[in-house]
Formats: structure tokens, sequence, C-alpha cells
């Protein structure tokens, strides 16, 4: 029996795709400017299934990599090498919910939004709300480290993630951590949070759950300029202040928008900023009208207030929307993730705009503003290939820039295939050397999701391969 047949006899044959228009949807992920096919596409439905296929693999030589809900924006889900892609969409199960411990048991193909939805009954949530919540899943958070817009005062994924089941690359299965808080030893689980599947293939997971705030007040602070939006953000962080939530949308983005939601931004700002503080009711107020009054310093000509519940999930479903309504301003975007420091956004969001106009394309910015993680977004047509590589070389100045002044490449999307060129520059030999032993300790044969995140030549660091896109 082939590869196929053998496949097809561990999960079915209505759990396989195999042939070349349906292999076409696993090609990339949200990044699209690198393209693969796989070999095949595979669906379990339990651990049991993963190992199977994952020891075929290993028998056949043949490279496999896991694969969620494919919004990853760095190309995490490329298929570099072909091979096996092994979908865990159908992975979905909620196992267990203990409201009393505060933690969830969750298969990874579960979407973020489903586990919060699940407990809302009960007054908790899963903290962590990348922008893509309602089609991520948390097989694939637990992957990249995802953020979002909460994070600021929750923290990222690793933050709220208790334990994990691994099928390591060789098919053995193990598990890191578990329900109990702390466990003595080496942070195994915090080391497989954001190893972008390079280290096995996650089949379960135990979330922690928070509870809901008791109150929130959400503003929206409307500005004639990004450097008085940006000027505002440093200025509440320095007072203090810990907001659960600090988005800004520049004067592009808020015309998509607002063709999409109607929600009533003012088209003529130069940027909004939605700031969020949240806790107990005592006390609250009073931070809401401090983060007011520092808005008002900063030259905002209007602060409104979100005065109903529903008013409040309209405006954060236009904030997490956002990219969606990108598509009405341009056939197509490619979405870049770098981190400064606070206080240098004004000056990373200038030199946004001047490489914008030095390679004549359209950029808007929609970001993590409380935590310095920008998200520029470049418009571009994928159908020309002069404007292609234009966008490649704007993006690697962005992204030089932000090394430039203190900052790192990525904030939450991780590094995939997009972003390995950056490495050597971010990270010493001696410091990559060492990743790629870690590597090796979980994936020696490095079947497992080959040609991601670190750049090798064998055994050794690439330095060539640094500026790659800039001399496309």
């Amino acid at each position: 029996m082939n590869l196929l047949d053998r496949l097809r006899a561990i999960v079915g044959p209505g759990a396989m795709l195999s042939s070349p228009s349906d292999l076409l949807v696993y090609e990339c992920d949200g990044y699209t400017l690198e393209k693969n096919k796989p070999e095949v596409v595979v669906f379990p439905t339990s651990t049991e299934q993963v190992v199977q296929i994952v020891k075929l693999c290993n028998e056949l030589k043949v490279p496999f990599l896991p694969r969620g809900a494919g919004t990853s924006l760095a190309g995490g889900c490329l298929p570099v090498g072909g091979g096996v892609v092994i979908s865990l969409t159908r992975m979905k199960r909620i196992l267990e919910v203990s409201y009393r411990d505060r933690y969830a048991v969750i298969e990874p193909g579960v979407v973020n939004l489903w586990l919060t939805n699940h407990m809302k009954a009960q007054g908790y949530h899963f903290a962590p709300d990348p922008s893509s919540q309602g089609a991520c899943t948390i097989g694939g958070n637990v992957a990249t480290n995802s953020g979002g817009p909460h994070t600021l005062k929750y923290g990222v994924t690793v933050n709220h993630i208790l334990g994990v089941e691994l099928v390591l690359p060789d098919g053995r299965v193990v598990q890191t951590g578990g329900p109990t808080e702390d466990n003595p030893g080496y942070d195994l689980t915090g080391v497989i949070v954001g190893s972008e599947g390079t280290f096995g293939v996650a089949t379960k997971v135990w979330a922690r759950i928070t509870r809901n705030p008791e109150a929130y007040r959400t503003l929206l602070g409307v500005f004639e300029t990004v450097d008085d939006a940006t000027n505002t953000i440093s200025d509440i962080i320095g007072a203090g202040i810990i907001p659960g939530a600090l988005e800004m949308l520049d004067q592009l983005i808020l015309q998509a928008v607002e063709a999409a939601f109607h929600f009533g931004f003012p088209l003529d700002a130069g940027a909004v900023l939605i700031m969020e503080v949240d806790g107990l009711e005592a006390g609250l107020e009073a931070s809401a009208e401090r983060i007011e009054a520092i808005a008002r310093k900063n030259n905002a000509r209007e602060v409104r207030r979100a005065n109903t519940d529903a008013e409040r999930m309209l405006l954060w479903k236009s904030r997490k929307q956002a990219f969606g309504a990108v598509g009405r301003l341009a056939p197509s975007y490619c979405t870049q993730d770098g981190v400064v420091p606070r206080t240098r956004l004004p000056h990373i969001l200038r030199r946004i705009q001047q490489i914008g106009e030095k390679y004549h394309l359209r950029i808007c910015n929609v970001f993590h503003a409380g935590d310095g993680n920008i998200h520029p977004i470049l418009l571009f047509d994928e159908r020309d290939a002069d404007q292609v590589q234009r966008v490649l070389r704007a993006s690697h100045e962005i992204l030089e820039e932000c090394i430039a002044v203190g900052g790192s490449v990525t904030g939450e999307h991780g590094i995939g295939v997009e972003k390995i060129d950056f490495m050597p520059r971010l990270f010493t030999p001696d410091d990559l050397g060492m990743m790629l032993r870690l590597r090796a300790a979980f994936n020696p044969t490095n079947l497992c999701s080959p040609a991601k995140m670190l750049p090798t030549a064998g055994a050794c660091i690439e330095q060539s391969k640094v500026g790659r896109h800039a001399a496309l």
C-alpha cells in the first residue's frame, strides 16, 4: 500500500483530501505570498489517529505539519516540503470545564470564541482574544503564542495555558503540565507554546479560564493626528493606568471599517483610540475620567463613551473585524507584525508612511497600541508581480526599522517562513545554535514542520539568507 492508501486506512475515506483542486485550499495560510501544495491533507479525530499518521510519516520519511484554521499570517501553515498536512479542525470537543478550579480541557480544533461562548452563562471567558478569534483555533493560538487587544492587561496565550498533550515527531505521546498551577521542574509547556508546530502536534490543551470583569468603561478618543493618539498611549501607561485594551485605527482603516459597520467613526479624524478599563465597579469611573483627561490634554477633539453593552460590543466588532473590512480598499493585502517601545510609536508610524510613499503603496494601520505591537496593512493587487515585489521590499524596511529602534519583528504572528531572514538580526549564532539544539531534542529528524522559524543549512546558521526579500 502507498502513502495515500495507508492514510485512508487510518482516518477513513471521508477524512482525507488529495485531489489537486482540494489541495489548493491548503497551499498557504493567511500569508498568501508564498505557496506550496501538500501531497495530502488528513483530518484525524483522536490522539490515536494522530499517532498513527506521525508514525507512518516517520516510516516513509515524509514531512508533515499540523494545521488549525489557517489564519496564521506568517506562513506557519505553509507545507514547505509538501508532504502531509494534519488538519486538526475535527478535533473540536470541549472535554471538561472546571469553574471551581478555573481550567478547561479542550481539543486543538476548538475555535477560540467557542470556548468563551461555552462559559458565558457562568461568567467566565478565555482571555487571549486575537482579532481572528471567531475563526482561529486554540491549537493555533498555542502554536504561535497569539495575542490580541486584551493582552495588554491579561497577557498572551502562554500566560493562559496550563498544560499540553503532545504527539512528539516520533509518535510518542507526552503530557506537560496539567490542571494544577506551578508544576515543579522545567517549564516545558512554556517552551512548547510558541514553537510554531516544530516540536510536535498538540492534541489536548489545559487552558486557564478567567472570570469576567464586574464592569467596563469603554471610550473612543478622536484625534486630528496619529502623533496625538500615540502620545496619549504613552501618557496613559506612564500614569500607572493599566487598561484592559488600547487599540489604534488610522484614517485609512477607518474608511473601510465605517463602510462595513456604520459605527459612526469620524472619517476626517487622523486616528482614533479605543480605550477600555475593566475590573471592579468601585474606582473604575475614576480611571476612565483620568484616561479622558489624558486624551484631552493630548488634543483629542472628542472622547465618546460606549454607554451600553450593545454599543461596546459593536465597537469591538468594528475593531476585531477590521482586517476583513480591508477587502473594501484593495483586492490583496499583507498584514505585518512588529513591536517597538511605546515611546517610539510616533516614529515608527511616520516611517511606515514614508516607506509607503517610497514604494507607492497605501498602508493602513490598526494595532495593539498599548504594548507597541504594530500591524501595518500593505494594500496591493497580488496579480501584479511588480506590486508584490514592492510589498516585500516595503515590509522588509518596516521590520528593519522595528529592530533599529529596539523592537522585534513579531509580537504575535510568529516567524513562520516569512521572517526567517530576520532571525540572525535578532539573535547571535550561539543563540540560534541553542534554539536548533532545543528543536532537535523534540524533533531530531526535522520531519515535523520543516523550514520554519530558524534559518538553517544542515545544522548551521545560514547567514546568507539575511535580506533575501530586500534583494528581490
